[in-house]
């Protein structure tokens, strides 16, 4: 069967043609520089697209948030991206945000309105609960993980910083799939080890990383899948798995890409 043609249209395209999306998908640094969460960027696009939902993307007009810069100390940093980027998104009237980044997420909604930038920031995982309970995404029966034990680590930025811990559960119970919790979960859930720009500096003196001990935890479940909802975690999440030697009998996923898997073609 030849591959569906998907359709990402950008900001510009759509403000020359005099029109506006739905909802301004923004794909941050992760969805469109690092190789695995290209993945999770095109499992969200075609989605979108099987949906025939009007949406755009910025494209190199999108820069960084400025999360990274603001968690390592470097506000003035921050603020010159979070202003390049609002200036953007107010010339184009953006209203409605989705990110597939908790980090994104985080800054453009509870950090942009105090520099000019309001906007009604959507996490993807509530986006796809929302789409699933209107009974716009409608999943096929059966499926690979029908079943299948599926364990969910939370997000810092998704869970305690914004209270959000049923959306992503409820996409995953509409996958059929037997949801295991982990040990630490919710508000007592273990952060990945990447949060607060610890992802880009040296480890600390210490017997162990955190990464590997947020593993140990989530195959412990004897799930053969780990549910993820943020780039971050899932690099630690998937390195911490290569480091147990799991790759083969252990996944992870993010919940986009679960979805995707679920929902027929266009016809």
């Amino acid at each position: 069967m030849t591959e569906q043609t998907y359709q990402v249209p950008t900001m510009a395209e759509l403000a020359a043609a005099g029109t506006d999306p739905e909802v301004l998908f923004w794909v941050g640094c992760a969805g469109s520089f690092d190789d695995r969460y290209k993945r999770v960027t095109i499992a969200f696009v075609k989605i979108l697209n099987k949906l025939g939902i009007k949406f755009a993307v910025l494209g190199t007009e999108e820069g960084c948030t400025g999360d990274p810069a603001r968690r390592a100390g470097n506000d003035f940093l921050f603020q010159m991206q979070a202003m390049n980027n609002i200036q953007v998104l107010n010339g184009y009237n953006i209203k409605k945000i989705v990110t597939a980044c908790p980090h994104c997420f985080n800054t453009i909604k509870n950090e942009y309105p105090k520099l000019g930038g309001s906007y009604e920031v959507i996490h993807h995982s509530v986006f796809l609960q929302g789409l699933i309970n209107e009974g716009r995404i409608k999943l096929q029966e059966g499926g690979e993980f029908k079943g299948k034990r599926i364990t969910y680590h939370d997000s810092c930025y998704l869970g305690r910083a914004n209270n959000i811990y049923e959306a992503p559960r409820e996409v995953l119970a509409a996958l059929d799939a037997d949801l295991v919790e982990m040990k630490r979960s919710r508000r007592s859930g273990l952060c990945c080890g990447a949060g607060g720009s610890q992802m880009f500096k040296e480890a600390e003196p210490g017997d162990k990383e955190i990464n590997i001990e947020r593993t140990e935890e989530a195959l412990s479940t004897g799930a053969s899948t780990i549910a993820v909802a943020c780039p971050f975690c899932m690099t630690m999440l998937t390195d911490g798995v290569k480091n147990k030697e799991k790759e083969d009998a252990v996944k992870v996923y993010d919940l986009a890409e679960l979805v995707n898997d679920r929902m027929p073609d266009r016809k």
